[in-house]
Formats: C-alpha cells, sequence, structure tokens
C-alpha cells in the first residue's frame, strides 16, 4: 500500500484536543471535515467523556474509519458490512483468528460497544465467544492506526466508486386508474410522491448534488456535470405539435405520458425537461402546465405556484436593472463629473480604488489604468457619463401577473425625480431577457457574461449601454446564483422530472434550460431517453429550438414527436373558431373527417415538412380526446405516415398514465435509433434580412417580407454593432403559421410585415417583431382565479388545473 498511502496522505485528519474544546467545538469541526472533499477518513483521538453520543452521530459514517458511530456500530451488530467500517481493533483481532472457525474464543475485557461489537463479528464468523470482565490493554497504537489508514484506502475507493455513474435503481409509483377521470388536482393529491432525496438515489445523483426544498422537489447542483463528464449522453427527445386552438393541445400531458411510458413500462431511463410556468397564465385562461389526468407533474400545486422562487429571483434581478437606469439618468443629471466621480469611486480610510467592475469599463472604454488618481478630467468624464437617452432606454420593468394597464406607464412624477419623466411599461417576467439568459446559460460564468452583455438603452451619442456598464451585473449573477440550478421532481408514476427556466415561445425562444437538458442527457446513460418540450408549434419552439438552443448547448437531437388533436385538425380544416372560456361547436364534438383530413393536408402536413428542413425524423403523437372517433383516430394516423411521418400513433396518457402511451414509447425508441441528418435552417454569417426571409418563407410559407423604416434603421444599426451574426427569435402570434391570428391551415402567398426588430445581446439573438405582439397578457372576463381556493383547515388548495 506504500504507494497508495502517499497519494492519500492528506486524506485522512485525526481529531486531537489541543485544548480543553467543548462539545460545540468538536461538533463544528466535524460539520466541516464532513463536507470537505479532500477528508476521505477521520479519526477521532479525543478522550471518551468527549466521545458524547451527539459528537459520535455527527460524524458521517462513510468518514468514520475508526467505525465507532452509532450507525456503524449498528449495521455491524446487524451484519451489514456493505457501507461501513470494522473498527480498527476489531479488525486485527478477526485476522488473527480467521484459521479458528469453529472454536471457542474467550474475550478477556473489551467492555463497552467495542466488546459488544467484536463479540458479534466473531460470532457471524462461525465461533463462539465467551466473555471475561477483566481490563486489559488495547493493542498497540501502532497496528490500530496502520488498520486506520487500510480503512482510508477504503473508504477513499468507495468514493471514487461513488463519483462514477450509477445505474439507475429507479423504484416506480403504481396507478389506479379511475373512470371518469377525476379533476387533475384530484388525481395529484391521490398519489403520495417518493420522498425527493430517495427519487434522487435511485437516478444516480449524490446527496452532496441536491438541495432539497421541502419533501418533493429539489435543486441540484452543477457540479454533477463535472462529475459524469465522460458519461455518453442518452437520446435527445424534441416534443412540439402543430399551430395550437387557444385551449392548447397537450404538448407537456404527452411529454409526462411518454417518459412514464419508457420508464415504468418499457423499463428505459428517461427524464422529462419541462418549462416553469409562469403566474400569468396560471391565474388567467390557459391554467397550469404541469400536464393533465394521469400524465402529470407531483405535486402539482407547487409546480404551478413559486416552486423554487426562479421567476421570483428573474423579477427581482430584472427590476434591479430597471432601478439602476433609471437612478443614474438621475445622477448624471444633477451632479458634475467631480461629484458623480467622487460617489462611484468613494474614498475609504482615506483611499480610492476602482471595483472590479468599473476596471472593466475603464478597458473597454480603452482607458488601462487602475489608479482612480491618475485619471484625466476627460478620462474621469467618459468614466463617468452614460449619458443613457431617455427616449432610447428598451429595458421595462416586470411582473409575473397578467396586468394589461401596466403596458404602458409613466415614472419618475414624484417632485423628487427632478421632472425626469419618461414614459416605459412592465413585460410579464417570463418574457424577461434574464429567463432567455436562464435557459441558454451553459454554465455559472456563462450566466454572469451574459448578463453583463444586456444592453439596456443607448447613449446619446449611438453607443450600446450594458448592465455591465450600469455597474450591476454582478449583483445579477449573486440574485440568481440558485436559480441557475435546474429543480428535481417526478411524474404521477415516480420516474424523474426537471423543471428549470420558462421564456414564452411567441415572445422569446420558448424552450427549457441547456442545462436541464444536459444534466439529464448525463443521468439517463447511453440508452436512456430525456424529452423535452418546445413551446407552441413547430414554427415557432421547435424552429427556435433548432436554430437558438441547439447552437447554444452544442446538442443535437435525435427525433421530433409532433403533437396533434382532432380538435385542432379540425380547425385547421375549415371548422369554426375556436374560443377559451365558450363551449366547443358541434363540429368539434361531432365525428367530421373532412374537417380532419383537411386539416392533415394543411398544418399536420406542413409541421411536418418544418421537421424535414433541420434533417430529424417525425413521430406523430395523436393526443386522443373523449370525443374523437376510432375513424377519425386511423384516418390522423394514416395520413401522417402519407405525410412523411416515421411513425404516427394516438396516445391514451390522459386517462391511462403510461400504459396510454406505451405504443409511443416504442415508436419513439425505434425512430431514435435509426440515423438522422441535423442541419440548421441557415448560417449565422447570413445577413439578418436574410436569415428572416429565410424562417418566413420556408418555416412560415411567406412569398416575402417586408421591413418597416424603423426595422431597416434598427438593422443597420445592430449591423453596426456588430450584432449581424446573431441567430433569429422571430415574435409571432402562435395561433397561424402567418402573421394572421385567424388564418388556420398552411396559408401561402402572403408578406410577413416587419414592425420592429430588437435584439437580447446577453440571450445572444435578434428578434424581429411580427405585426402586434404584446409582451404583456391581459385577463379574461373571467380568469382562472375565479375557481382557485384554499381550505384554511387543511391547507388543500382547489381548482387549479
Amino acid at each position: 500500500f506504500s504507494s497508495l498511502y502517499s497519494q492519500i496522505e492528506l486524506n485522512i485528519t485525526q481529531i486531537c484536543l489541543a485544548k480543553e474544546c467543548s462539545e460545540d467545538e468538536i461538533v463544528e469541526e466535524l460539520l466541516r471535515l464532513n463536507e470537505d472533499p479532500k477528508v476521505h477518513g477521520i479519526y477521532l483521538h479525543l478522550p471518551p467523556a468527549s466521545l458524547t453520543s451527539r459528537v459520535l452521530n455527527t460524524l458521517k459514517p462513510e468518514k468514520d474509519i475508526d467505525g465507532i458511530s452509532d450507525l456503524n456500530m449498528g449495521r455491524l451488530v446487524r451484519g451489514d458490512l456493505s457501507k461501513v467500517f470494522v473498527p480498527p481493533r476489531a479488525s486485527a483481532v478477526l485476522d488473527l483468528l480467521e484459521k479458528h472457525e469453529g472454536k471457542t474464543i474467550l474475550l478477556v475485557g473489551g467492555e463497552g460497544s467495542f466488546g459488544l461489537t467484536l463479540q458479534c463479528l466473531i460470532e457471524k464468523n462461525g465461533m463462539v465467544a465467551l466473555k471475561s470482565n477483566w481490563n486489559s490493554k488495547s493493542l498497540q497504537r501502532q497496528v490500530c492506526l496502520c488498520l486506520c489508514v487500510c480503512n482510508v484506502v477504503h473508504s477513499y475507493s468507495r468514493w471514487l466508486q461513488e463519483q462514477q455513474y450509477q445505474p439507475w435503481h429507479l423504484r416506480t409509483l403504481k396507478l389506479q386508474p379511475l373512470m371518469p377521470v377525476p379533476s387533475d388536482i384530484e388525481i395529484s393529491r391521490a398519489q403520495k410522491p417518493k420522498p425527493v432525496d430517495q427519487l434522487a438515489e435511485q437516478i444516480g445523483l449524490l446527496p452532496e448534488e441536491l438541495e432539497a426544498y421541502g419533501r418533493s422537489k429539489a435543486k441540484v447542483q452543477l457540479s454533477l456535470l463535472n462529475r459524469l463528464h465522460a458519461q455518453p449522453d442518452g437520446k435527445y427527445v424534441l416534443v412540439a405539435g402543430i399551430t395550437p386552438t387557444p385551449l392548447g393541445e397537450g404538448k407537456s400531458t404527452v411529454t409526462i405520458g411518454l417518459v412514464q411510458a419508457l420508464s415504468a413500462h418499457l423499463k428505459l431511463n428517461s427524464f422529462a425537461c419541462l418549462r416553469q410556468p409562469s403566474q400569468g397564465p396560471t391565474f388567467g385562461v390557459k391554467g397550469g402546465a404541469a400536464g393533465g389526468g394521469y400524465a402529470q407533474v407531483i405535486p402539482m400545486e407547487e409546480f404551478n405556484l413559486h416552486l423554487t422562487g426562479d421567476i421570483h429571483a428573474i423579477t427581482a434581478a430584472n427590476n434591479l436593472v430597471a432601478a439602476a437606469i433609471d437612478a443614474r439618468i438621475l445622477h448624471e443629471s444633477t451632479q458634475s463629473d467631480k461629484a458623480l466621480f467622487s460617489r462611484l469611486v468613494p474614498s475609504v480610510s482615506g483611499v480610492r480604488k476602482f471595483s472590479p467592475i468599473q476596471i472593466s469599463r475603464l478597458r473597454r472604454l480603452g482607458i488601462n489604468k487602475t489608479e482612480p488618481a491618475s485619471l484625466t478630467p476627460q478620462e474621469v468624464h467618459t468614466f463617468v457619463r452614460l449619458d443613457l437617452d431617455p427616449s432610447k432606454i428598451t429595458w421595462q420593468r416586470v411582473v409575473d401577473t397578467n396586468d394589461r394597464f401596466l403596458r404602458k406607464i409613466t415614472v419618475g412624477q414624484a417632485s423628487t425625480e427632478k421632472g425626469l419623466i419618461r414614459e416605459t411599461g412592465f413585460d410579464i417576467a417570463v418574457a424577461s431577457e434574464i429567463m432567455a439568459i436562464l435557459a441558454l446559460a451553459d454554465s455559472l460564468e456563462d450566466m454572469k457574461n451574459r448578463l453583463a452583455r444586456m444592453v439596456v438603452g443607448t447613449s446619446r451619442s449611438g453607443q450600446p449601454v450594458t448592465a455591465e456598464d450600469l455597474g450591476v451585473s454582478g449583483a445579477l449573477a449573486v440574485l440568481m446564483k440558485d436559480a441557475i440550478k435546474p429543480t428535481l421532481m417526478q411524474t404521477l408514476e415516480g420516474t424523474p422530472v426537471f423543471v428549470h427556466a420558462g421564456p414564452f415561445a411567441n415572445i422569446a425562444h420558448g424552450n427549457s434550460s441547456v442545462l436541464a437538458d444536459k444534466l439529464a442527457l448525463k443521468l439517463v446513460g447511453r440508452d436512456g431517453f430525456v424529452v423535452t418540450e418546445a413551446g407552441f408549434g413547430a414554427d415557432i419552439g421547435m424552429e427556435k429550438f433548432f436554430n437558438i438552443k441547439c447552437r447554444a448547448s452544442g446538442l443535437r437531437p435525435n427525433v421530433v414527436v409532433l403533437v396533434a388533436t382532432v380538435r385542432a385538425l379540425k380547425m385547421h380544416g375549415g371548422g369554426p373558431n375556436v374560443s377559451a372560456g365558450t363551449p366547443l361547436p358541434k363540429e368539434y364534438i361531432d365525428e367530421n373527417v373532412d374537417l380532419v383530413a383537411g386539416g392533415c393536408y394543411s398544418n399536420l402536413r406542413k409541421q411536418i415538412q418544418i421537421a424535414h428542413l433541420f434533417g430529424m425524423p417525425v413521430v406523430v403523437a395523436l393526443n386522443v380526446f373523449r370525443t374523437d372517433t376510432q375513424a377519425e383516430i386511423d384516418l390522423v394516423c394514416q395520413i401522417a405516415k402519407e405525410c412523411g411521418a416515421s411513425d404516427a400513433v394516438p396516445c391514451y396518457h390522459w386517462a391511462q398514465g403510461g400504459r396510454g402511451s406505451i405504443e409511443l414509447a416504442q415508436a419513439v425508441n425505434e425512430a431514435a435509433n435509426t440515423p438522422s441528418n441535423f442541419q440548421f435552417l441557415y448560417h449565422l454569417e447570413m445577413p439578418i434580412v436574410e436569415k428572416i426571409r429565410v424562417i418566413a418563407q420556408k418555416v412560415y410559407g411567406a412569398e416575402d417580407i417586408e421591413l418597416s423604416p424603423e426595422a431597416k434603421a434598427k438593422i443597420d444599426y445592430y449591423n453596426q454593432q456588430g450584432y449581424g451574426s446573431l441567430p433569429i427569435c422571430m415574435a409571432k402570434t402562435h395561433l397561424s403559421l402567418s402573421h394572421m391570428p385567424d388564418k388556420k391551415g398552411a396559408p401561402t402567398g402572403f408578406v410577413l410585415p416587419i414592425r420592429d426588430v430588437r435584439a437580447s445581446i446577453g440571450a445572444g439573438f435578434i428578434y424581429p417583431l411580427v405585426g402586434t405582439m404584446s409582451t404583456m397578457p391581459g385577463l379574461p372576463t373571467r380568469p382562472c382565479f375565479y375557481d382557485i381556493d384554499l381550505d384554511p383547515v387543511t391547507e388543500e388548495i382547489t381548482g387549479l388545473f
């Protein structure tokens, strides 16, 4: 062991009493050593009086190389030697007695827990143990120390083994579907989720990689990516959809039903990666986003309400930027250069010193100085003056509520704001660029850099002003440091789910986070599946998934699942309008194969073709409703295959759980194992106008695009600033392939109007606004909140869906 000893000599820690220490001090030191990854063994060289139960039980069992903790002793007495250390003295005695099986052994002395442990071990080795109460000295301390080092070797070996990929031992939860199907919240409440630490252990997560938020959800540390960096990724599946009705067609439900089928029924490792829902739709029209029926994330109340506070962190960070902007304009307008410099670089104990973020600003300005006193008056002026043009501030405040009256507001009306009144507005929180950054960042460092690059407005001289110029980007990273970790939850059948980020697809890129997908792809193993969802129709969420998210992540999907419903196909085939909150017309309830066929040959075929533009195989998942007839179901599956789908299957997960999506899971498994030829739709080096035109013509079916004078001016400005090579994130209605919400099916021959073009430099994309797109939804006449209530006695929530 000599060479191994030399490698681990710093990994054993002996706690001795150099002075009189209290129990609290010993416990505090033990807690520190427990969490030190460089320490693999702890030996307590303490007087018996200090070895209290509290001290012994504070010691982490996997580092208890002396085998003296209560848990270690208990496992030894029970005969479970797989995760414990045999006390060195006992180990030495057993080594001496190993050739004496069947003999009677007289134990002289050895009182207390050590004697009991030794007696149990002797008896479990086939010998008879008799005891005498005469006391003797312990074995030589050198022998004990040698055996302690052996235990350190074993501890280090166990630690190395734990760092490797661990096969799953997933215990799924049984479902007993009822007919008629109860409400979503009743189903969710009837199924008791596994404790999240048990779920984490079953899928190979280490205890130190988990940060529990209550019993049923937890943040997962990004260090997992370093631990499993050499582990091959699993299969990557994207769930998209045809152009939906205002009611939604169940992509989240299909996603959850698919992973329940893969893991609980086909016994294949699988992970769902979903977006966190905004409280706007939850209390507005659409409701929550936890799935539905017997294909849900549970507990659905926790999923839909607050979760682990990520959206609140985004709101706080976003509004800190907004406050910093207005405060800076105020202070620059009321102070001289000298006064500004004095306050921005204050004298502390007679010394002025730039902060790191200020030094970064100086370097960007071309001022390579670090001593405040060395700046010339002109350099001081350049440094302290952002000179933001109030009419060109692009940053708005956010709130996670549908509040139409905040779309346009006036700020600065108090007398203390010195008449600096300006018009601005609020966006919904998930429309914040910070949400897009959270979804696209691949590390904490990457997120911090992206936050610093965010452009909040333009100076009067036409230069972009960033969050780093404001000095706020470091604080933003602090506010977002926990939000960057994905949240682990589970489905109704106990399969794992990552919930992370929640950008809308019509006004942002509409996908869950890169980090959630990357963590899940490592955890499922080479033969497992990660199923992630893109918002709204394939023309919006899927196009942005490929052209934006896949560029940022470097990941390449294996197959697209395209969700369709008979209801939406009838609408695209010429059926009457569908409106939220009003009963469906009879055409959607009675059988009508002509409407279904019309929708299949228009919208469904076009969405399949869009996926083929990226070289992806497509499996059509028909989300079956109770009013669908067998003739309609068969017709959809037949035409979908005619239109180029690898397969098309009906799905019954809403009523049956994973069992109702087994056919879909088998089709996905087969398609994911066939070669794909993934390609991007456009090259980043193409001019901004041409990238917009490619999307409009090839994806939407437009004849051409038409740029407003404002859009043309913005594109020229972005080209001058060096932003021309960014990908495009179209802000367009989700209710039609075109810019006209009432044009269903697959419209052609239209000209796509580009009203304005904006840039999210931190997120890393240019976003053209097509027609009139609002970034702040409003509440309907009868919002969902009318039905949501709380029982003050049981604290049970009702009315969520």
